[in-house]
């Protein structure tokens, strides 16, 4: 097959797609196309970023839109011509009409070990249940959600200091490897995949913003996990103090517990200068928070000014209850 072989049209909007297509224009892969999201679409989504810089650098044809599946959409890539649609870091599913365009495949990326963690945010939910490994699936698109054939998958570890940016940040490395290690199999006219074994799935739910919500009364290791799940570029972790909203967006857990007698919430003041909170079992120690209409500043200035005791954060059921 000629070096151009396959045309690839490339659909994303978040952050995780950006070494990805830029791998690919490196590497001289045939990027024919790029759809991604109109500016204000890119706003609305954790993540969002802009990737046209590197496709106006190189002379590749944008198309900005709000429904890859319009009409206008899938005829603007029919007329690309494209043996590949690579779909990175794109919420919407992609529909009957547009998997049918690309002569090969619509092939596409979800952060998980599939069929495990199908569905919305995985790697936030992988972090939540405290998982110690994640993965990286490359897959067929199909029309149901994360049904599609498996066509190579990468493991990630996750460990203790890993958030979400970090996980991010090793899968977009993992894609780079399975697009170097699957287009050299397609030029040659082969593509491996394998079934997934649907008894094996779970499906995790999309997540909003107000699920953020702390609960001090769960286990100090519950929370920790939540807030860097939760952490940048999503929305955040966050609580309510004197009935102004605290974003937390770092801690970490303390060994010794010595005020674990006291109020679950209430803040106290580490020997480093550190705000620290009585959790269910334990204490959290706050590195880095946000006060409401304020920037984000380190727990040691906060420990100075509104996170001193006799501070006390209410819990989610106080929330509720008003």
């Amino acid at each position: 097959m000629p070096e151009t072989y396959p045309r690839i049209v490339f659909v994303g909007a978040h952050e995780e797609a950006r070494l990805p297509l830029e791998h690919m224009i490196m590497r001289d892969a045939n990027v024919v196309g790029l759809f991604t999201l109109e500016s204000e679409g890119l706003l609305r989504i954790s993540g969002g970023t802009d990737l046209t810089g590197a496709a106006d650098a190189s002379g590749i044809p944008v198309r900005r839109g709000t429904n890859v599946n319009a009409p206008e959409s899938v005829a603007w890539i029919r007329k690309l011509a494209p043996d590949l649609l690579l779909v990175v870091g794109w919420t919407q599913l992609i529909k009957s009409e547009l998997l049918s365009v690309p002569r090969i495949a619509c092939l596409g990326f979800h952060a998980s070990l599939l069929p495990k963690y199908r569905g919305r945010a995985p790697v936030n939910w992988a972090i939540l249940n405290g998982e110690t490994e994640t993965g990286n699936t490359l897959m067929v698109l199909a029309p149901g959600a994360d049904e599609g054939d498996i066509v190579c998958q990468r493991r990630i570890p996750i460990g203790v200091e890993d958030d979400c940016r970090t996980i991010y940040e090793k899968v977009s490395l993992t894609e780079c490897e399975m697009l170097d290690e699957v287009l050299p199999l397609i030029r040659e006219g082969q593509m491996p995949h394998r079934k997934q074994d649907s008894s094996q799935a779970t499906v995790m739910p999309k997540r909003r913003p107000e699920d953020g919500l702390i609960d001090w009364n769960w286990p100090a290791a519950r929370i920790y996990n939540w807030i860097r799940a939760l952490t940048r570029p999503y929305p955040g972790a966050f609580t309510f103090l004197n009935g102004r909203k605290i974003a937390i967006w770092k801690s970490r857990i303390k060994v010794e517990c010595k005020n674990i007698g006291a109020l679950i919430g209430s803040v106290h003041t580490d020997a480093d200068g550190y705000p620290a909170v009585v959790t269910g079992d334990g204490i959290l120690k706050l590195l880095e928070v946000q006060r409401e209409g304020e920037p984000t500043i380190a727990g040691d200035e906060a420990a100075k000014t509104f996170l001193k005791p006799p501070a006390i954060f209410q819990t989610a059921f106080a929330k509720v209850a008003g």
